[in-house]
């Protein structure tokens, strides 16, 4: 359920209430806005604070690439010293390093996106809470007018969203659950130990070959550039 969608059934559950307890059209005009004004807050906190994760993510892939870098200046400073396990140390750092870089780049890809998405929902929740206050006169009176109609009383009494939330809330979790316990089970259908220690021999022999490989690309770059030099 997005921003604007929630912040819509909590405006419809302070008319439920509010028109029960509160006489005053116009008091209970200013308590609606004092809450959409309330509700606002909240949902610009939880997005600052997806803001800051994001910024704060930024900063560790920012480290891990840095790390890769450094690691590798320090293989080839380490071969120039004719010290090849030195080297070879060095390279498997930097190999690590860049995996976690790697990682952490698609974590802040998919929160980036998100954090878009909910930046955008702010906006569209800050343009009703504006419209809200510019049309404060007509609203009172479309109220004033409706507590003068059955209808319209009984229409309210029935637009608790509050209570649908909260129902609507508890599916969404009993759904989430379900989804996530089948994705667990078939991970352990699906579990070869066998496998998975097949492919972790690969990837350590394949890690193994890209740095041997790097390390002679290193040997024959670090040889020219002291060519270069002499």
């Amino acid at each position: 359920m997005s921003w604007v969608e929630r912040f819509s059934l909590v405006m419809r559950s302070s008319i439920t209430t509010l028109r029960e307890k509160v006489e005053d059209p116009e008091r209970l005009l200013h308590q609606l806005i004092v809450d959409m004004e309330e509700e606002q807050e909240r949902v610009r906190q939880s997005v600052a604070a997806a803001i800051a994760d994001e910024i704060l993510l930024k900063k560790k892939l920012a480290q891990s690439r840095a790390e890769a870098e450094e690691w590798m200046q320090r293989a080839a400073q380490a071969l120039r010293k004719s010290d090849e396990a030195s080297s070879r140390m060095a390279l498997e750092q930097k190999a690590l390093a860049t995996e976690r870089a790697d990682s952490l780049d698609v974590e802040y890809a998919k929160h980036r996106k998100q954090t878009a998405e909910l930046q955008s929902s702010v906006g569209d929740l800050d343009d009703k809470i504006r419209q809200a206050k510019q049309k404060q006169t007509v609203l009172l009176a479309r109220f004033t007018r409706a507590q003068s109609k059955q209808r319209v009383d009984s229409a309210l009494r029935h637009a608790d969203g509050k209570s649908a939330f909260a129902e609507f809330s508890r599916l969404e979790n009993r759904v989430e659950r379900a989804e996530a316990m089948s994705e667990a089970y078939e991970r352990l259908d699906g579990k070869n130990p066998d496998t998975e220690e097949l492919k972790r021999r690969l990837d350590d022999q394949e890690r193994r070959d890209k740095i041997e490989k790097e390390l002679e690309e290193l040997k024959r770059r670090v040889g020219n550039e002291d060519q270069a030099q002499s």
